[in-house]
């Protein structure tokens, strides 16, 4: 990497904020190095899905997951993100890191996101236990 993009890389936060899917609250959980860190796990990955295999940036057809041309039927362009296995931004250990295809990172995170939604549905929320007694 040539000391131009290190730099660049190392010091543009709205770079950090355009590129990543991260939500605005939780952008200042990640550590400034976050891009170094996410080329070093992508390098780790050969720029392809650490579970599926299937290579960053490439068209696929969204049923078969094939390789395809872009103007195929069907296409979709693959784009892998770095996940977070303890989904914790702050813990960038390289064994809590994996590069994922979209649909690979979705799987994992279902149950996550299951959780944080019902969690964020419950805020605030009065909750009456009907057969508890003493509510009388």
């Amino acid at each position: 990497m040539s000391f131009d993009i290190a730099l660049m890389i190392h010091f543009d936060r709205d770079l950090i904020n355009r590129i990543m899917p991260i939500k605005s609250e939780n952008k200042d959980l990640y550590p400034e190095n976050w891009m170094e860190i996410r080329e070093r796990i992508r390098e780790r990955a050969g720029d392809k899905c650490e579970k599926c295999g299937v290579v960053n940036h490439s068209w696929i057809n969204r049923f078969t997951r094939e390789i395809c041309l872009q103007d195929e039927e069907d296409a979709i362009r693959v784009v892998c993100t770095t996940a977070h296995l303890d989904h914790d931004p702050r813990n960038c250990a390289d064994e809590n890191l994996r590069f994922w295809c979209q649909r690979c990172h979705n799987q994992y995170d279902v149950k996550h996101r299951k959780e944080t939604r019902h969690t964020s549905r419950m805020k605030g929320q009065l909750e009456i236990n009907i057969f508890d007694s003493s509510n009388v």
